[in-house]
């Protein structure tokens, strides 16, 4: 018994361990730093998603970005902005907070491909008005 009692242990802390990773695939978005973001801007495809109201789009954006304020968003007004569930979409917000709420929104309405990289108060690129 006192050998099987490591052996236990050492399962649990396996499993424990396996299960840390799944979590955050439950989420069912990447979390990325704005230096990918801006790669993956510049060497593939993409959709830009802020997720941000009108007056504050209009007070400033990445360039390229397409407003869907995250409180608008349903599976309608989703596959307006975003047709393809497989597409790449990067999204961000002001500060971080609605962006994260928004990829969470569209994992659930079956989109795959989507990359959450925070707020626009930090982006170290280029603006446009």
């Amino acid at each position: 018994m006192k050998r099987l009692l490591p052996l236990f242990f050492s399962f649990l802390l396996l499993l424990t361990g396996c299960g840390a990773g799944g979590a955050s695939e439950e989420k069912g978005y990447q979390q990325i730093s704005q230096e990918e973001a801006k790669e993956m801007m510049d060497s593939q495809e993409v959709l830009i998603l802020d997720v941000r109201e009108q007056d504050e789009y209009d007070s400033g954006h990445i360039p390229g970005a397409v407003l869907l304020p995250v409180g608008s968003i349903t599976e309608e007004s989703a596959a307006e902005v975003i047709p393809e569930k497989d597409a790449t979409v990067l999204v961000y917000c002001r500060s971080g907070n609605r962006s994260k709420t928004a990829a969470k929104a569209l994992a659930e309405l079956g989109y795959t491909g989507i990359y959450e990289f925070g707020g626009i108060t930090t982006w170290p690129y280029e603006v446009e008005q």
